[in-house]
């Protein structure tokens, strides 16, 4: 059986494989710029968050080495104590290169709870929020991790620990999600990197 000519002419442009490069890079695309993407992304995401726990971490212990004596009856509206805290954490985002988006005090605290927030140029999205606690307390035994708003916890039957809390809320835009709709996903990611960090009251 013999076959057509016209018939060993289709079969001879399927084995043919010319430009099959090129039609598996356009496939293979999408995927690709979506793990560069994601991997840019994530790291940087990483990145500024240990960034920001370090930055908390040694804001919360700068305040709770200053004496507690001018938050009893505050004639200022940000205490010594507070004023060293929030000069620390200006300092310490500039030394990181993190955008402090206009950073101001608050005029008045909640109790013992001062809540700075900023959303100032440079920064185009959301509202940075940076708590600061100098009396939170938690029990002895028994406690929980603290909380994005650094709210005290229960000490009833315990001794209560007094600390200072430091609790950053720093707006993250990400790419990654825009980048994943390209191949028909659609993830939902947190808003913002949310770091706490805890420092016992030394005076």
């Amino acid at each position: 059986m013999t076959r057509s000519p016209n018939l060993a002419r289709l079969f001879s442009r399927w084995r043919d494989d010319h430009a099959a490069q090129i039609v598996e890079f356009a496939v293979s695309l999408p995927l690709l710029v979506v793990f560069v993407v994601g991997i840019y992304d994530f790291s940087g995401a990483f990145t500024l968050k240990q960034k920001l726990t370090n930055i908390a971490r040694d804001v919360a212990r700068i305040a709770a080495a200053d004496p507690a004596t001018d938050l009893v009856q505050p004639t200022t509206a940000l205490p010594v104590s507070l004023n060293d805290a929030f000069q620390a954490l200006q300092n310490y985002l500039v030394a990181n290169k993190i955008a402090n988006c206009g950073i101001t005090a608050p005029a008045a605290p909640a109790g013992m709870t001062w809540t700075f927030s900023s959303s100032g140029p440079p920064c185009t999205v959301g509202v940075q929020t940076f708590i600061i606690n100098r009396g939170y307390y938690y029990p002895s035994t028994g406690g929980g991790l603290p909380t994005a708003g650094c709210t005290s916890q229960n000490a009833t039957g315990s001794t209560a620990v007094i600390s200072t809390c430091v609790s950053i809320q720093y707006v993250y835009q990400w790419q990654f999600g825009g980048v994943a709709s390209i191949i028909g996903s659609t993830i939902a990611l947190p808003t913002s990197i949310t770091v706490t960090a805890v420092s016992m009251n030394e005076n």
